[in-house]
Formats: structure tokens, sequence, C-alpha cells
């Protein structure tokens, strides 16, 4: 039976992508507990949306058993390529479920079960974690986040080259965060997604499709960069430290070798309409490009 007006903890609030999961919780009737690990990001987190704020530490168990203290809900995604991811995911889901949560959604990655990549296989004990436990348990397995495209986007405006290391034919399964959002949203507030396991894609594209895109919805040629690894991630800037970085590596290697699958049917089932596009995630871009420069003449 749905709770009304669910109290959710989501952890990384105020983050990238945990903080597109809050207005869709509030536009639920849902009242967001944000996880955060400093104090200083209170006033953020409240922007954001949240109620509530809990001061935790994924690594610090006795944190989180007062996060989840009196919710009906969680949420929760594991920070990219930090070597004990999987030990924070289970930490929190046995904290969940020691405090007789009711739901609890988690944002893993598609084909976790690909274990020759570690921030893949990282999310596998988090999902095993969810199964001997007594909650309602959602598990998603997002595609590529079209959001990254958004970093790059400002290259692309002013070099006009689209640039990722790997070839420009390659296929990946794309997703916009948004949509993953909503359906952890829907999950947490409804009962339809209850025990649900969702691969979430929105097709499947190459570099060359997505700078046609580009080009068509900028007005001008943009050409796809097939730049080295080690170039790439001198033009990026990510914050990632070695070990990190050659995880990522291994990743976008194994795309050169077989692409991404993915598949929308699942998305689409969840949302009840069809997923946002990636040509309707490049128009906002560009929209968004044109907006600036006719503010700025």
């Amino acid at each position: 039976m749905r709770t009304p007006n669910p109290t959710v903890l989501v952890v990384g609030a105020t983050g990238r992508f945990a903080g597109l999961v809050v207005p869709e919780l509030i536009r639920r009737n849902a009242n967001v507990r944000a996880l955060i690990r400093d104090s200083a990001y209170t006033e953020r987190a409240r922007k954001f949306g949240a109620s509530e704020v809990a001061i935790g530490d994924l690594r610090n168990r006795q944190s989180l058993e007062h996060a989840v203290e009196g919710v009906d809900g969680v949420f929760h995604i594991g920070p990219a390529f930090a070597p004990d991811e999987a030990a924070m995911g289970v930490a929190m889901v046995e904290a969940a479920a020691r405090a007789g949560v009711q739901k609890f959604v988690f944002s893993s990655v598609i084909q976790p079960t690909n274990t020759t990549l570690k921030n893949h296989a990282s999310k596998v004990p988090v999902e095993d974690a969810l199964y001997s436990t007594n909650m309602e348990y959602t598990i998603l397995h997002p595609a590529n986040f079209m959001q990254n495209i958004s970093a790059a986007w400002p290259s692309v405006v002013e070099q006009g080259v689209f640039s990722e290391p790997f070839p420009k034919t390659a296929k990946l399964a794309r997703v916009d965060y948004r949509d993953v959002a909503e359906v952890a949203a829907i999950a947490l507030t409804e009962e339809r997604l209850s025990y649900a396991t969702l691969e979430l894609c929105a097709g499947m594209h190459s570099r060359e499709d997505i700078v046609s895109m580009m080009a068509e919805e900028l007005g001008r040629p943009i050409s796809a960069g097939e730049p080295t690894f080690d170039e790439w991630a001198a033009n990026v800037r990510l914050p990632y430290n070695d070990d990190e970085m050659q995880l990522l590596a291994k990743v976008l290697g194994h795309y050169t070798k077989y692409g991404l699958g993915g598949n929308s049917l699942a998305l689409r089932a969840a949302l009840g309409r069809e997923p946002r596009s990636l040509l309707s995630f490049i128009r906002e871009l560009a929209l968004q490009t044109a907006h600036v420069a006719s503010r700025s003449q």
C-alpha cells in the first residue's frame, strides 16, 4: 500500500545525478531527507528541495543508522570509481534494512555482471545484499548518461568538435538521467515497480549520429573527434585519481571493442511514455546556447 507523503533519504542529494531525483520526489508529495557529508552543503540541499538534512558518511555505519531513522524509503547511488563503492552500498542497504525501511531504490549500472569492468562489478554485492532483506527494492540499470555530453558542450560550441576516446562508429546506449530520476521517484512512491530490475536506455547512437544531430541543431558543421584516452583526459580534467582514471580507461576501452548495448523497452514501460531522446537532449543544449548568445548581444 502506498505511504502518503513518504520521507525518502536521498544519498548524494546535492550531486549532479541524485539531485535530479529530489524534485521528482517532491512532485509526488514525498518529503526528502538529504544525506550529505559536510554541513557546508546544507543550504545547497535546501535549495534542491530537501526538507530535512542528515550529516553522514557512507563509510561510517553509525552515521547511516542515524540518517535512515524514521524514513520510508532510500535512494542510493554510489560514488563513481571509489575503490570501496561496494562496501559503502552494502552498508547503506544493511542500515536501511535494520531500521525497517520499506522501499529501497538502487541506481546501479547497465550490465553490472560485466566483471571485466570493476566499476560495473562493484554494483553486484549491493544488489545481492538487497535480495536478503525484507525491503521492497527496485534496481535500476541506467546506460551511459546523456548529461556527460553537457560537460563537453562548451568545447563543441567553441571548437566544432565532439570528442570521445573510442571509435566514432561505436554505438552506445545512453539515457537522460532525468528519466532515471523519474523512474526512481515512481518506485519510491508507488507499488508498481516494487522488486523490478530495470535496464534504462533511450536508444543507441554512434558519435557520427550525435554530431549529425549537433550540426542540425546548431546550424553548422560539427565533427567527431577520436582522441587517445590520454589526450582526451588531459582536456576534460576529471576529478579522479590515477587508479580511478585507469578504471575509466578500461571502460572506454571496452566501448572501443564492443560499444554498449541496451534496450529502451523497460524505460518506456516504467515511464508510461517515450523516454527523452538524445536528439531532444541536444536540442535543449542548443537552445540554451542560443539564449545565452542572444542575451550577450
